[in-house]
């Protein structure tokens, strides 16, 4: 592999905010009562949900680049392996006054530390169960991961919408069910999903050299220096973090880690170096816009449409379009076969 210089490293990830930073303007502009240059007041409040949906949306974007890359898989997403479903469940068990009491007990506190662990414990123990029952003899199989994966996200949702019944708190499940950015967090939740997506990014930026190898095997990634397994779940777990981190702020927001993947490489091809700056920037890019769109409506339509709905209808045909895709190409290679 070519070794990469700080030069080359400033360049992408410097034109990666650039992009984000021309869409994120463009969002400032729209709000409720239509499109304009906000007033000096309100910058403060237009500003916000682009800053906070721009980081829930480079957080999955991100964890897509990796999940594909480490699984070996084009329709991994955390959203279709249950990670985000996962996280949101827990998340939503830390918010419960049963857990509230038991951590005051503990000594633990209830802050949005303990939430953000709550849900990386949720998104780690879901992809556990997604890998555990999808592996046979060491090897991932592809289409087994997907039907796991949908599996474990129909019981957490099956499990929340049972809890949230009996603890009679049903103004939850919108927000669980398709995820939407919400203006009603604390400073510490904002800050604490902010820092844990920052530090997850910089190592995942880290070792993107290293995640060109994932495809190969174990004795040819070892072979240019790469202990394949170590970085595999050294990827794994970073990218369920910054998985959680986001869930925890928005719920679980489908198909964004499985479409800006595949945007970026098709303007900067299949290195890691350049792909992950360049999705994570698309995702931050692709939620704004959505967000803002969602604002819009209220305006002109009258009603609130989350975001998650916006990018179930953009990735669901996408989805479906490469699953397709998938299915042809293994096809023909049976068929040379």
């Amino acid at each position: 592999m070519k070794r990469w210089g700080i030069a080359q490293l400033l360049l992408t990830v410097g034109l990666s905010v650039a992009l984000w930073l021309a869409v994120a303007l463009g969002c400032v502009c729209v709000g409720s009562t239509g499109i304009h240059w906000p007033a000096p007041g309100q910058w403060a409040y237009r500003w916000e949900p682009v800053i906070l949906s721009s980081l829930v949306g480079a957080a999955l974007a991100a964890a897509g680049v990796v999940y594909q890359a480490i699984l070996r898989n084009p329709l991994a997403d955390p959203y279709l392996l249950g990670v985000s479903t996962g996280a949101s469940l827990a998340g939503y068990l830390w918010k419960l006054q049963t857990i509230s009491t038991l951590l005051g007990a503990l000594g633990l506190g209830t802050g949005a530390v303990s939430q953000q662990f709550f849900a990386f414990a949720g998104a780690l123990i879901s992809v556990a169960i997604v890998l555990a029952l999808s592996s046979r003899r060491g090897r991932l199989e592809p289409l087994t991961l997907l039907l796991v994966g949908v599996i474990v996200n129909a019981v957490n949702a099956a499990i929340f919408l049972l809890i949230s019944t009996i603890s009679r708190d049903l103004t939850a499940v919108p927000t669980f069910l398709i995820g939407g950015i919400q203006t009603n967090l604390s400073q510490q939740q904002i800050l604490a999903a902010a820092i844990a997506v920052a530090i997850g990014w910089m190592i995942l930026m880290w070792i993107a050299g290293h995640l060109n190898t994932a495809i190969l095997s174990e004795g040819e990634a070892q072979s240019l220096g790469v202990r394949i397994h170590r970085l595999r779940w050294t990827a794994m777990v970073v990218a369920s973090l910054i998985t959680a981190s986001a869930v925890a702020i928005s719920g679980p927001i489908g198909f964004v880690g499985l479409v800006c993947p595949h945007l970026a490489r098709l303007v900067v091809g299949s290195d890691h170096r350049r792909l992950l700056p360049i999705s994570t920037a698309l995702g931050a890019a692709l939620l704004a816009i959505a967000d803002a769109v969602s604002r819009l409506m209220i305006g002109s339509a009258q009603t609130w449409l989350p975001v998650g709905v916006l990018t179930a209808l953009l990735g669901g045909p996408f989805f479906l379009a490469l699953l397709w895709q998938n299915r042809r190409r293994m096809a023909l290679a049976g068929g040379m076969s």
